[in-house]
């Protein structure tokens, strides 16, 4: 039953997260050159929240064993590279920087998220050698055809 509740609630966070982010780069000003004051103040949001539940961690739970090994701090670094480029091209998709005019959320989120998903599908089968069955490759399928369905016609939906 863990597990679900989890899900859920990642599901939740990272919907919250996405259209948060969006809010965020809507009220960019005009004069902006760069959202990364944005991106450091989220980052220094989501430090704020891991310090806070490592402390909770101790306080409730007593004694924790955090060490972990030297590959899994390099793969969070680089995990950390990967999320932190990400904020910053966000920022710039929906601040609208520059000569770009702001990207919608019903456009953008749906693209990023479901396109991480084939990715991901496609990376775990050629580099990690997991196995996949038919329906996964169907769903990737069908996520690349809703992508270029969100585009189709796109002038023609009001920003």
């Amino acid at each position: 039953m863990v597990a679900p509740l989890l899900l859920l609630t990642a599901t939740l966070l990272y919907a919250g997260y996405n259209l948060l982010i969006k809010v965020s780069g809507s009220h960019v000003p005009e004069d902006a050159t760069s959202t990364v004051l944005g991106v450091i103040c989220l980052q220094l949001a989501a430090l704020t929240t891991s310090i806070t539940y490592a402390a909770s961690l101790f306080l409730f739970r007593g004694d924790q064993h955090l060490q972990l090994t030297t590959p899994a701090y390099l793969w969070a670094l680089a995990a950390g590279f990967c999320i932190g480029g990400a904020e910053i091209a966000y920022f710039y998709l929906f601040g609208g920087i520059g000569s770009m005019k702001p990207m919608p959320a019903s456009i953008a989120i749906p693209t990023i998220v479901s396109g991480t998903i084939v990715v991901t599908l496609l990376i775990s089968f050629v580099v990690l050698r997991e196995p996949l069955n038919w329906n996964q490759w169907l769903g990737s399928g069908c996520i690349v055809l809703g992508i270029a369905l969100l585009f189709l016609n796109r002038e023609a939906a009001p920003a």
